[in-house]
């Protein structure tokens, strides 16, 4: 069951550029609450609680609970805009959540037990090829995170979605087996790899030089024997 925080909001009855601005002015954001056949609901938020929700992490997988004039609305965010100089929220989207909502989120990648993968104790590194994996799934059971078990992973292996167990009525959205993450091997790797390969398959051929040569070097102390005993021999009498 997923946790359900609590934000407060206020009611802003006006929309347009011109109230958002002076909304802002106060130190509010101004946001909108949208769905389940309902019509919107233009609000604003504390600008300092929210920015410290958004980058506390999770923000658009959370479940929040918004008290507006007396009245609680289940919502989930689904977008927000930041002032690009600052990094201070302009604007954000609620998302209002029926009973029994089914949605769709995209679930961050996040790895586990790195020192049990050979590959990284031999110099690979960790790459995240899928930052995040957007899936469907009711809205009380939203995974924290997809998590990547890289035990025993080795370098240039990889894993899949398809390696990892999703929660119950959980499942991927696009892609079908998309690659989250592999093991990148160390620099010059490739090379080092090529040089071994070929010293090990250069070994045999060595091995069956030398005795080449002594066949050689005893066939010619033969013949020099052969012709020193032809020297030797006396000449038949007549």
């Amino acid at each position: 069951m997923a946790t359900v925080k609590e934000l407060k909001a206020t009611a802003r009855p006006r929309a347009g550029k011109g109230a958002a601005r002076a909304v802002r002015r106060e130190g509010r954001v101004p946001g909108v609450i949208y769905g389940d056949n309902q019509p919107p609901l233009t609000i604003s938020v504390d600008e300092a609680e929210l920015r410290q929700r958004i980058f506390a992490g999770h923000f658009l997988t959370s479940i929040y609970e918004i008290e507006l004039d007396g009245a609680k609305h289940r919502v989930i965010p689904r977008d927000y805009q930041l002032e690009p100089l600052q990094d201070r929220p302009v604007h954000v989207d609620f998302m209002r959540l029926g009973a029994g909502a089914t949605i769709r989120v995209r679930v961050p990648v996040r790895t586990r037990n790195p020192e049990a993968a050979p590959g990284i104790k031999r110099g690979g590194t960790v790459n995240i090829v899928a930052h995040a994996v957007e899936l469907r799934c009711p809205a009380e059971s939203i995974p924290e995170a997809i998590d990547v078990d890289l035990t025993g992973l080795e370098i240039n292996h990889s894993v899949h979605l398809s390696d990892v167990t999703l929660p119950a009525n959980v499942r991927p959205i696009g892609q079908l087996d998309p690659t989250l993450v592999t093991i990148v091997p160390p620099s010059g790797y490739a090379e080092d790899s090529k040089a071994a390969a070929d010293a090990a398959a250069a070994a045999p051929a060595a091995g069956a030089a030398p005795a080449a040569g002594a066949a050689a070097g005893g066939d010619k102390k033969a013949a020099a024997g052969d012709k020193k005993a032809a020297e030797k021999k006396p000449a038949d009498k007549k």
